[in-house]
């Protein structure tokens, strides 16, 4: 599906590079369960972090689109889910040298993990919770950028954009959910023809976003601690 240029979601806090944000031409091919290889949640662990640790000198690319997840496993998210804001927020800023830790790996393996987040108005309690772990993200050194649900909504024809992510330019993983959000693995795609054109629109897509930073200062940090 063509589309044409989308503005940038703030015009006036983008950076003014003198050249106007341009939004991804088209959509990419259909991911088709068939033409990939179905992983469980354990499998899909035991596919994508060996070869996450093993990346040298490449980039790696992350888009969420849905708008509440289950973060089993996550001290603060289950905070935040059990109405503990202040805890929530307490747990998560302990996590820093953890996350400052593991970007540093990354680095000196040249290897960077870009996320894209769509966000849509008004926030859902999770994103409110996420938006702000993902600025905790980007203050460590993770690239993080976010985009309204409007930019995206022109190559949603066929239905949401998937949960992606893209490893070192050769994997390509569809995450799977349930109903309820939680995850349930993911299919793996490994044709070119597919992973290409999906990174390249996920990079274009983190080249229109806005920076995690400014957004989060903006629309997360005045807002009240989130109702459960």
């Amino acid at each position: 599906m063509n589309t044409p240029p989308l503005p940038h979601p703030n015009a006036a806090s983008a950076p003014d590079t003198g050249q106007a944000v341009r939004m991804p031409d088209r959509t990419p091919p259909l991911l088709r369960a068939a033409d990939g290889k179905r992983l469980s949640f354990d499998g899909y662990k035991q596919d994508f972090w060996p070869f996450h640790q093993a990346i040298e000198h490449r980039s790696s690319w992350k888009l969420e689109r849905q708008q509440i997840f289950q973060e089993l496993g996550s001290p603060s998210w289950e905070a935040h889910r059990d109405g503990d804001w202040e805890l929530s927020l307490r747990l998560m800023d302990e996590r820093r040298a953890d996350l400052l830790r593991t970007q540093r790996e990354n680095q000196d393996r040249g290897h960077l993990f870009h996320r894209v987040r769509v966000a849509e108005q008004p926030l859902t309690p999770y994103l409110q919770w996420e938006l702000t772990s993902l600025r905790q993200q980007a203050e460590c050194g993770t690239p993080v950028r976010v985009v309204g649900g409007d930019m995206v909504r022109p190559y949603e024809a066929e239905g949401p954009l998937p949960e992606l992510v893209v490893l070192g330019g050769e994997r390509l993983y569809h995450v799977q959910y349930t109903a309820d959000g939680f995850l349930d693995g993911a299919i793996l795609f490994t044709d070119p023809a597919l992973v290409q054109p999906w990174e390249h629109f996920i990079r274009e897509l983190f080249a229109a976003g806005e920076d995690m930073a400014a957004f989060h200062t903006r629309e997360v940090a005045p807002l009240p601690p989130p109702h459960i």
